[in-house]
């Protein structure tokens, strides 16, 4: 144990034995139980294991039963007896305690009564009296004897009691803002919803600005495209926790329009994984952002957004980015389309010696509604890219480099690879 801990333990270990006599029932056979806990807090380590007979119980069953309600006894008891409890505050639970206790047990006794044939728990009632009368008893003496390890156990647990009381109640916030149906008395603001219910239809395109929002709003097939503008740059989310996501409105706004929750691992708010694929909201959703180093940006802290807080709307293939026109190019009469460089260059070899003139294409705000539905978002004719990612542990940690904290690793990468994306650097 003192291994384990190194010099980041709370207290010291410590071990307790003892040895005791009884029986499980009044017409059972009376027997020996010897006991034996090495027990120490830690703030940083957290491990409990339980032995019987030397053999390791995964399941524990009456020594985890007792070492749960020894301990909960004991520093419940401290706490009120030494009003360390503010005013109402409810008592601690296990898992304050647990998150910051290492204990290891090893009982012997010749009467065994296990759980079932795989022996990873055992049933004794005798062997969990006695532990819990055994490990009360010696932490209750170890905080007299200890009064100064003894208040730091106590300080550390109720730093887990609060913390755990706190992510609680951002569950409930959290899972407040994201439930329920969007209606006249649970409105997202500047959200356009679309008329169809069917979700095997619904499009949701989500767009950068309300000058975006006026424009798309033209553009659309009200039938089955609603649209979702985004106010601002975006969070990072792979560099903000969870309290900070949760605190901006225009994630806790998309998340909500979704409608089909986030996946979310928070260690003390066990059950906040509120996703639920099946109340998706919509068949498509649709990355729809101008085609400049600014829509790209936004574009790309969308798409984190969604790597972080619903990974899987991802790995199902329900997100896409609509590809914006980069070039109109007008040419006896007509107007195409090309969507970088490269292809610009293909359609004037194509015009050849015919005279033509290129505009490189404005902001989906200043689009021309006709033009927008042709190629952005008539399902004929626009162009889609499926965010469908092959290995996510690649993704991830391209996700990471380019967003994440690590600058040296961005910036080697910028210099061994910047070179490759010189065509798409806006100097205009």
């Amino acid at each position: 144990m003192t291994e384990l801990t190194g010099d980041e333990s709370l207290t010291s270990p410590v071990l307790w034995v003892g040895e005791k006599k009884g029986r499980d029932r009044e017409d059972k056979p009376e027997y020996k139980v010897r006991l034996s806990a090495a027990c120490c807090f830690s703030n940083k380590l957290q491990l409990i294991e339980h032995y019987h007979n030397s053999s390791w119980l995964e399941h524990g069953g009456s020594p985890e039963k007792a070492t749960k309600s020894a301990f909960v006894s004991v520093i419940d008891a401290y706490l009120k007896n030494n009003n360390k409890y503010q005013k109402s505050e409810s008592k601690v639970t296990w898992n304050d305690i647990e998150d910051c206790l290492i204990l290891v047990s090893n009982n012997f006794s010749t009467q065994t009564s296990y759980e079932n044939q795989t022996k990873k728990s055992i049933t004794n009632k005798f062997v969990q009296e006695a532990m819990t009368e055994f490990l009360r008893t010696n932490l209750e003496i170890y905080f007299i004897e200890n009064p100064f390890d003894a208040e730091k156990i106590v300080e550390q647990v109720l730093v887990n009691k609060r913390a755990r009381e706190s992510a609680e109640k951002q569950r409930l916030n959290i899972k407040k803002k994201l439930s329920g149906n969007i209606d006249i008395a649970n409105r997202v603001q500047k959200f356009v919803d679309c008329r169809t219910k069917d979700t095997g239809r619904r499009e949701i395109y989500i767009v950068e600005g309300d000058s975006a929002l006026g424009s798309v709003k033209l553009s659309r097939d009200a039938e089955f495209q609603g649209i979702m503008p985004v106010r601002g740059k975006i969070l990072n989310c792979l560099k903000a926790d969870y309290g900070k996501i949760f605190k901006s409105e225009i994630i806790t706004d998309l998340m909500k329009v979704l409608g089909c929750g986030v996946e979310v691992d928070m260690k003390k708010v066990k059950d906040l994984n509120a996703f639920d694929i099946n109340n998706l909201r919509w068949n498509k959703i649709i990355l729809c952002s101008d085609a400049d180093v600014d829509g790209f940006q936004i574009r790309t802290l969308i798409l984190t957004m969604i790597y972080r807080l619903a990974p899987t709307l991802i790995r199902e293939g329900f997100v896409y980015i609509a590809e914006t026109p980069l070039f109109e190019i007008a040419c006896k009469g007509k107007t195409y389309f090309a969507y970088s460089e490269d292809e610009k260059s293909k359609m004037l070899v194509g015009l050849g010696d015919a005279k033509y003139t290129v505009q490189r294409s404005k902001g989906l705000g200043e689009n021309d509604p006709d033009m927008m539905w042709l190629t952005t978002m008539n399902p004929a004719t626009r162009r889609l890219i499926r965010v469908m990612p092959e290995d996510a542990a690649e993704t991830a940690r391209v996700f990471d480099l380019l967003l994440g904290d690590n600058l040296q690793g961005r910036k080697d990468h910028i210099a061994e690879n910047g070179y490759m994306y010189l065509d798409q650097i806006d100097v205009s």
